[in-house]
């Protein structure tokens, strides 16, 4: 197997045809795997580097999903009496749709787009994040993305996503192999793997995109967490 460089194999959960109960299940597993390898706790340490001393926030993702990755922020925010808002940019209506009947009664606003053509009309978050979402696009995509997130941002931006490695490639072939009852994350978990990134690509793009002054973390289990303070 050749990791040298990014795989653009697409992955099942990019088509147009998959049954929504399908993408339910890749939703709640995702959720679990987050939960249990680390990959919330990575994001709640992108929101920790801009929340000190704030006691107000915006926070927006995109490819928000159902909403799990968002509602650990939210509540990491209200046990530190931070009043939060937050806003999930998705494409796929039925995941907005499912990300609204979780969230009822909560600050949160939920935009089926996809985030290229959104406009904040009523102000720009302070800040932008996704989570497992980079990987699924091609490097000029990538270039694209991390301009938007920089312009429309007005404290900062995180991305929260994968180390292509072969010791990570063959642990999550293995344990969703095992444990896993959704197809997608069976086939998709392995080739994510395999679309994630080397610290060296992530530079580069970031380079390419005239992004300064950022920091990239590894972080536990096989992920990178890039920051930007604005």
């Amino acid at each position: 197997m050749d990791l040298s460089k990014r795989s653009y194999q697409k992955e099942l959960l990019d088509q147009d045809n998959i049954p929504f109960a399908d993408i339910e299940r890749n939703m709640q597993e995702l959720d679990f795997i987050n939960s249990w390898l680390g990959g919330h706790a990575i994001s709640l340490s992108g929101l920790k580097s801009f929340a000190k001393k704030r006691r107000t926030l915006t926070i927006c993702e995109i490819g928000s999903g159902g909403g799990d990755n968002l509602r650990v922020l939210y509540r990491w925010c209200i046990k530190r009496n931070i009043a939060v808002r937050v806003t999930g940019i998705d494409s796929n209506a039925h995941c907005i749709q499912v990300a609204r009947e979780k969230w009822a009664g909560k600050d949160a606003e939920w935009v089926h787009s996809d985030y290229r053509e959104v406009i904040f009309t009523n102000g720009k978050p302070d800040i932008i994040f996704s989570s497992l979402f980079c990987h699924h696009f091609r490097d000029e995509e990538l270039v694209f993305l991390l301009r938007w997130m920089d312009a429309n941002a007005t404290v900062g931006w995180f991305i929260n996503d994968l180390q292509r490695h072969l010791l990570a490639y063959h642990s999550i072939r293995r344990l969703t192999k095992w444990f896993s009852r959704s197809y997608l994350v069976k086939n998709d978990a392995p080739l994510s793997v395999l679309r994630g990134f080397t610290r060296r690509e992530l530079e580069d793009l970031l380079q390419k995109a005239g992004i300064g002054h950022f920091t990239i973390q590894w972080k536990w289990a096989f992920r990178w967490l890039i920051t930007r303070s604005l």
